[in-house]
């Protein structure tokens, strides 16, 4: 099964794994500026940190993957990456893979 997930960059992917969280890695899949689309506090004025009070809030820090639109400040849990894709389709984003169903 493909692994790769493409979401706009408001959205960010962390994971909290034995009470520790990490972001993870994202490269900008179409870049139409020079913005440095890590920089999450410039972009949206939230930290990294303020993501994961909210992120912990949803689920007390429960093992597994996060999703967060830090654009509308909106979080949600899932127990793992796969979760995550499906969290996004459910979402109104990206499309289900044809052969995925097919063939998987």
């Amino acid at each position: 099964m493909d692994s790769t997930i493409i979401y706009p960059s408001y959205f960010r992917i962390f994971e909290c794994k034995n009470g520790r969280w990490f972001i993870k890695d994202t490269e900008p899949f179409l870049a139409t500026s020079a913005t440095n689309h890590d920089d999450i506090n410039a972009l949206y004025g939230i930290t990294e940190a303020q993501i994961v009070i909210e992120l912990f809030r949803i689920n007390g820090g429960k093992a597994g993957y996060y999703l967060a639109n830090i654009r509308d400040k909106k979080y949600y849990y899932c127990v793992d990456r796969h979760g995550t894709k499906k969290q996004l389709l459910e979402l109104g984003i990206g499309r289900a893979d044809p052969l995925e169903n097919k063939y998987g």
